[in-house]
This record gives C-alpha cells, structure tokens and sequence, in this order.
C-alpha cells in the first residue's frame, strides 16, 4: 500500500496559520508581481471565482465581496512544507516529496492493524504540529492513492483519510471518478477519450490493454495497469528523471518599453535557468529569449517575439547563459512595443556528466574556471541569501534606500506580501 497526502489550499492555509483571524474569510493569493489569482481558499472557490483571474479584474467584480489578497510568500510556503515533510519523515520510513504540497508515503512494511484509523490520526497529528489541514489517499497504487486523498478532500465524513483497500472499493471509487481528473491524463487525452465515450475511470480500466497501448501508448498502459491496481510507477524512476527543459518567466510590474531594462530581467531569468541546471547535474545546447506585450491592452500594439541561440558545447555556466540571452534582447526587441512580459527558456538538456565538447573552439580551462565560478556564486547565494553575488547584466538601473542597484527578489512588486514570519524573527512585532 501506498499513501498520498495533500496539503488543503496549501498556500491560503499557510497564510492563515499565523493570521487565524481568517480563518473562515474568503482568501487569494497572487502570481508573480501581483498579476494573476494562483490560490484560491474554499470560501472563495465557493463563490465561484476562477483561477487564473487576473488580479484587477478581480477588485473589478469582486471589489466589495470581502475578498482578501496575499501577494506571493515562498520563503513561508517552502519553510512550511519543509515542516509537514518532517513530521511525515517521523511517523513513515519513506517520504517522497512530489511537489511543494504533496508527498508520496511508503507503506510497506509497517505493521498497522487499522490503515484508516492510522490514517487519520497521521492527518490531526500534522495539523497539530504544523496547523496546516491535510488529507490523505491509501491505497494499492500511486494513482489510486492520489484519486483517494480527492475523495478525503472532499467529503468530510472521511475525515481527511481515504483507504481504497479492497476490489469493491476500487470500483466504486473508478465509477465516481471523472477519467479527465486521473492522474496522468492530459487535456488531449481527456478529448480523445471523450470522443471514445469514456467519461469516467471505471470506463477506462475496462478497455483492453491492447486497445489502451494501440490509443495512448505505454504512458497510457502505466495509467491503466495503476487503475486496475497493478503498481507499476516506480517513485525512483519519477525522482530521478531531470526535467527535458526548464523556463523561467514573469510578467513585468510595469510595462516596459527601454531595451535596457528589458535585457536586466532577461539577464535574470537566464541565471536562473542556470542555476536549476546545475542543481539537477545538467547542462543545455539551447537558449531561448521570448517577450510579449500586454494582450489585456487592446488600445496598444500587439506583439510576441522570440529568439535562440545553440552552444556548440553544452553549457551551464551563468556567464555563457546570461551572455547568450541578453544579445537575444536586441532580436526580441520592437521600439514602440510596451513589454509586459518575457521569459528565458533553456532544452537541450543532457548530463553534466557526459559533455561532447566541440572539435575546434573547445577552450578547456576556460569552461573549467566558468564552472568554478558558477559554483562559487551557487554556494555565497546558499548561503548568504539570493543575489548577494550576481552579474553586472543582473543589475537595474532602480536603486533602493541605501543607493544601491535593486536586486531582482525586490523587482518584483509584491505590495501584499505577509511578513516571513516561519523564517525571520524580525516579522514578529511585539507591541
């Protein structure tokens, strides 16, 4: 058996376990620069709101609805989920963190009479440690186990813990379960298996392997051998899989029209393109530089460009990357155009390890003093906090109260941001 535990409305929950007067009060948190809703708590969703509302259409239609908004926090909401990954470490002897707010458990081996009452009791004791509400999904398969936390999530007679422990259970949790919100099912897959008729998990489970494998291949097997309650997703091999291609992109606090301040932020995403390269022992041949201008203006030009350079030897140094992209800009770049977002993205994406440098421009002790230069800017940053050592192309032209260049963590407008109350002790005002 195997379990999945979700964190309830993580982020609007992380803000209100040190703000309980709002508790019950109708809450959203913000996207990057205060641009889109991200979160939304229960209240809110109740009311209708969707996601992805941008935020002033928001204060438009809801503006007297008692609506309150958070800009983004994740220095909380990583410290937080840092907190809910330690209590599950002491109760279980695996934890796989699938994302900030979900973690796989494994089961096996545990010696437990009742699964739904230790269940249960494994939820109340992570909110009574950490304050966040959590349910949790048991059951043969990770699939079958991430479909369980949705029924714990969603009707309260479960008390925050779903077992799906026997074939009738699984039936009945396959026929109530919409195929398009299975886990591994795309939105073009959801339309084809629409078109096929099938609209729910059971349906699905009871199609042929050979009908599924000939449809959607082997990734659609793995779906349907899980659903029928054969385990057959390995959490080592999803741990262990790099990602095939990483971006790094926000919209602009402001429209932007000079090409200077374009090519800053660009320099920014770039370093950080880089830096979960190297974070995942990876290098890349590819760099990508795209901007838009805001489609919410109708009254202003349209515009959407983009440009890539190819490395002749795979990189992931900060220099080369934040070189490449930033003689992109004057590519990407319109007079006229008010930018209101860009982005960096970096595919070609292979080991660190095994480099097949180029035959003829390969400069060996140059890449080796890049890289160490690379390394040292990851572990003062680590250490120091982020931007404490950047690239002069990082650097704004703003400055802050002490005259110095604004750093890209306060580029950023986040005007309804909550104190860093789980990580800062100067957030708490004793009066």
């Amino acid at each position: 058996m195997v379990g999945l535990i979700d964190c309830d409305n993580f982020f609007c929950s992380c803000e209100r376990v040190f703000r309980p007067d709002l508790a019950h009060t109708p809450m959203v948190v913000l996207s990057n620069n205060d641009g889109c809703v991200v979160a939304r708590s229960r209240e809110v969703k109740a009311m209708g709101l969707p996601d992805c509302l941008p935020y002033h259409q928001l204060k438009e239609r809801y503006g007297d609805a008692g609506i309150v908004a958070f800009s983004s926090n994740y220095a909380l909401y990583g410290d937080m989920s840092a907190r809910v990954m330690a209590v599950l470490r002491s109760a279980v002897p695996e934890v796989w963190q699938y994302s900030i707010d979900e973690a796989f458990l494994d089961l096996e081996g545990l010696n437990i009479p009742d699964l739904y009452e230790w269940g249960v009791k494994l939820c109340e004791k992570v909110e009574r440690c950490t304050g966040l509400p959590v349910s949790l999904g048991i059951a043969p398969t990770k699939t079958l186990a991430k479909m369980a936390s949705r029924y714990a999530k969603r009707y309260p007679a479960y008390r925050k813990c779903c077992v799906i422990d026997t074939e009738e259970k699984r039936e009945k949790a396959l026929k109530l379960f919409p195929a398009a919100d299975v886990w591994g099912i795309g939105r073009r897959t959801s339309n084809s298996l629409a078109y096929y008729g099938i609209t729910t998990a059971y349906e699905l489970a009871q199609r042929s392997r050979g009908w599924i494998r000939a449809k959607y291949h082997v990734t659609g097997e793995r779906t349907w051998d899980e659903l029928n309650g054969r385990s057959v997703i390995d959490v080592e091999e999803m741990e262990g899989n790099p990602r095939k291609s990483i971006v790094t992109s926000r919209s602009f606090p402001a429209m932007i029209t000079d090409v200077e301040e374009l090519r800053s932020h660009v320099a920014n995403y770039a370093a950080r393109c880089a830096m979960k390269l190297r974070r995942q022992n990876s290098v890349c041949s590819v760099v990508t530089v795209f901007a838009q201008s805001n489609r919410f203006r109708e009254d202003l030009p349209q515009y959407s460009g983009s440009a890539f350079h190819s490395f002749m030897t795979s990189t992931a140094t900060i220099s080369e990357l934040v070189e490449a992209a930033t003689a992109l800009v004057d590519t990407v770049y319109r007079k006229g155009i008010h930018f209101k977002r860009a982005g960096v993205m970096v595919t070609g994406i292979s080991s660190a390890a095994a480099v097949q440098p180029d035959l003829f421009c390969y400069d060996e002790a140059r890449t080796l003093k890049l890289r160490h230069v690379s390394a040292a800017v990851d572990t003062i940053n680590r250490r120091l906090g982020a931007d404490t050592v950047m690239l002069a192309a990082q650097q704004y032209s703003d400055r802050d109260e002490s005259g110095k260049s604004v750093r890209f963590v306060n580029a950023i407008r986040r005007a309804l941001k909550s104190p860093d109350y789980s990580t800062r002790i100067g957030a708490f005002v004793v009066s």
